[in-house]
């Protein structure tokens, strides 16, 4: 079965649901916490993927945002976020994506990441390479802080974790990098590393459907993802997230972790 077919079908039906949805009218409520939003757009979209998955790969089990499914007897999980940049598209703002990602086992095998409001479709297969548009993409080859055009996201923890973060923005920019961007989706943002708009990416705490088809783009793409220790990312719980161009990858560590970046 051509399951990379399949991710970058349901890709473009969540795609579909978000551009009927954007600047129109729709329900907004919260989550978690007051600044954790989840829209009309975010439910119908993992409906429309769950949906299309359902009818091709009817026993496979889901991993997704915004419901929890029935667990099935499979070593298949497609792991889902349906809107990623919610707080973005509902403020009107068209940074945000859909992700669709498939694990087998404990091991990433394909992935898509949609950004409809740029036609932009970023997709990967474990050992085929990473994709936009149908043209093979690649990390870039920056090697120097001075050069790097850094991007981070902010989880919802407004605490701490918010603290440290900012405590890291402010070691890379003391440290002279080129700049540090924000854009309010990690799908999107390790996508970009991908494709060598950015050197690196890094975010403290995020859940498995923000970063698991952008963590085998960037690998197909030729870069490195592990966590700030150089650990290995699991697929199951929160994640501090470190992602690059592998050139980048142990200074963006040493900076995060507070050691000489030199």
């Amino acid at each position: 079965m051509n399951y990379l077919a399949i991710a970058k079908e349901a890709a473009k039906r969540a795609g579909a649901v978000h551009k009927k949805y954007f600047r129109g009218s729709f329900n907004v409520r919260t989550k978690s916490a007051s600044y954790d939003l989840c829209t009309s757009a975010d439910t119908q979209a993992e409906k429309a993927v769950v949906s299309y998955i359902n009818s091709v790969c009817p026993g496979h089990n889901f991993l997704c945002e915004e419901k929890n499914y029935s667990k099935k007897q499979s070593d298949y999980t497609w792991i889902i976020d349906p809107l990623d940049g919610t707080n973005n598209f509902a403020c009107g703002i068209p940074l945000f994506c859909v992700s669709v990602a498939l694990r087998y086992k404990n091991e990433l095998i394909s992935g898509a990441v949609y950004d409809v409001m740029h036609d932009e479709l970023f997709y990967a297969q474990k050992d085929k390479g990473a994709f936009l548009n149908g043209k093979r993409i690649s990390v870039n080859k920056v090697s120097q802080i001075k050069d790097a055009m850094l991007i981070t996201g902010f989880y919802y923890d407004r605490g701490q974790e918010m603290s440290k973060n900012l405590d890291a923005v402010e070691r890379f920019l003391s440290a002279q990098v080129l700049g540090v961007r924000r854009f309010g989706s990690a799908a999107l943002d390790l996508s970009y590393v991908a494709c060598g708009r950015a050197a690196g990416f890094w975010e403290f705490e995020l859940s498995p459907w923000d970063f698991a088809a952008g963590i085998l783009l960037v690998k197909e793409a030729g870069g490195k993802v592990t966590g700030r220790r150089g650990e290995k990312t699991l697929l199951t719980q929160l994640q501090f997230i470190v992602a690059s161009n592998s050139r980048m990858h142990k200074k963006m560590l040493s900076v995060i972790n507070c050691k000489d970046s030199r």
